[in-house]
């Protein structure tokens, strides 16, 4: 990108005639406001006292230069990607009865699970049809997720040293199951690996995620945590629930003390009852929230070292360039059956695993339909086709492409539609505000994860 100095002749102002329209938002500072133009994502910050001069001059012709650019990127993302990545339920069974999961309760007490046979058969399928759809050397990513992938170890470890030149390969666990030899394993490999922990302190992170014996495993967890806190493909989920949410700034300090690099503060989904119960106030998640990304901001003067939230990491980098995004849940179409898809342990193929306790959305069966046809089926259209503008009040709001309205299967439980905004409208909107303070005030590195900027390319910049 290069600054520029605009020739103007007759002036193209915002919001009136043939010029762009641009929204205004206050982003909590008291000489800066965000300029943002809604359907292309793109923004500016200018000086509050400036405004008038900005929306007549310099900030429209900026965006007018390179409207078409900015335009096509946005549409490149949000219709023109394709499936690259596999979330694959190796089991439907957990040894733990979590209060808030997504997942039916019955298929986690009893549910199938896949053979070694199976998984290898299935994998076979997915890897021939991303031989066929993905560029040559482009690797794609598989997450063997949950319920618990660790009930399924045998088929798992199998998989993962037999198609490891075809894969890149994750985990996602509650880490009750994982001994050093398994450890060992994962590291060896270069298998990502993601842990689930709420608090702390044992009560806390206990008093949600249990087994079915009502006992849960803190100091297990946190002794796998600090095993693992210096492999660079870790990271810790922490759901986001009432019972913990006043303690996220704590976290971060524990977090930080660990030597974790990466974690995410994931409002808990209410897909289900047991999440609905305890969704958090969006009041309170928005003070706790934004107090421990304030910690980590503190952390990082102190320290030099970083500890990414991913989650608002994700809604920063998207903001600084769309197609910087690593998640892709704060957009629409979100990612579901669109940049990836999910696999039961029986086969069955959906958008997303958050619609897995959902069976009218199953797009076919790997084992049975080509995924070619099952990525057109009519519960993946339904998902794919989910866009802001489509939504009230999304389609009004000036945030919407940095927020997405997520999650279609959350929105769906709550709301019985897809068509809805989210239950967490308010979180979303100020997570928003508080990244572009960040930008405002210089301070992208603190939040960012290390090697952020060469990963993106500039393309263009006004002064």
């Amino acid at each position: 990108m290069n600054e520029g100095v605009f020739k103007m002749g007759r002036p193209r102002y915002a919001n009136s005639g043939s010029g762009p329209s641009f929204s205004v938002l206050d982003i909590g500072l008291p000489d800066r406001v965000a300029v943002v133009e809604p359907d292309s994502a793109f923004w500016a910050i200018v000086d509050g006292n400036g405004l008038a001069d900005a929306l007549s001059g310099r900030v429209v012709e900026a965006f007018l230069a390179q409207q078409d650019s900015f335009m096509g990127e946005m549409d490149r993302l949000r219709f023109g990607l394709k499936p690259s990545a596999v979330y694959f339920n190796p089991t439907e069974r957990c040894n733990f009865n979590c209060t808030y999961c997504y997942l039916p309760e019955e298929m986690r007490r009893s549910g199938k699970t896949m053979t070694v046979e199976e998984v290898g058969a299935a994998l076979e399928r997915l890897g021939a049809y991303f031989d066929r759809t993905l560029e040559s050397g482009i690797k794609p990513q598989l997450i063997f997720h949950g319920s618990e992938p660790m009930l399924a170890r045998e088929a798992v470890f199998a998989a993962i040293d037999r198609f490891r030149d075809r894969f890149l390969f994750g985990i996602q666990t509650n880490a009750t199951l994982l001994d050093e030899e398994a450890i060992e394993f994962l590291m060896s490999r270069g298998v990502g690996v993601g842990i689930s922990l709420d608090a702390h302190e044992a009560p806390a992170a206990d008093a949600v995620r249990k087994n079915w014996h009502g006992h849960g495993a803190f100091a297990h967890v946190v002794k796998v945590m600090e095993r693992l806190a210096s492999y660079p493909a870790f990271n810790v989920i922490t759901t986001v629930t009432r019972e913990n949410v006043a303690l996220l700034p704590e976290l971060v300090d524990f977090y930080h003390d660990a030597g974790v690099r990466v974690v995410m503060f994931n409002p808990v989904r209410c897909t289900r009852g047991g999440g609905m119960a305890l969704k958090p106030d969006d009041g309170l998640l928005t003070e706790a929230f934004c107090s421990a990304l304030d910690r980590t901001y503190t952390l990082f003067e102190h320290t030099g070292r970083t500890l990414v939230v991913a989650n608002f990491a994700n809604v920063l980098a998207g903001i600084l360039g769309p197609t910087g995004r690593r998640l892709m849940c704060d957009i629409s179409p979100c990612g579901g059956g669109r940049c990836f898809l999910a696999v039961s342990a029986r086969g069955d193929v959906f958008p997303c695993s958050e619609f897995l306790g959902f069976p009218e959305y199953r797009g076919g069966n790997l084992f049975q339909d080509d995924l070619d046809g099952v990525l057109k089926s009519e519960p993946f259209r339904a998902v794919t086709s989910r866009v802001v503008e489509g939504i009230e009040p999304c389609r009004r709001c000036a945030v919407r492409h940095f927020c997405g309205a997520p999650c279609p299967a959350e929105v769906r439980a709550v709301h019985g539609t897809l068509n809805a905004p989210s239950p967490y409208c308010r979180f979303y909107e100020e997570q928003v505000r508080y990244a572009f303070r960040v930008i405002a005030q210089g301070r992208e590195a603190a939040y960012l994860w290390d090697g952020w900027d060469e990963q993106t390319e500039e393309i263009y910049r006004c002064a």
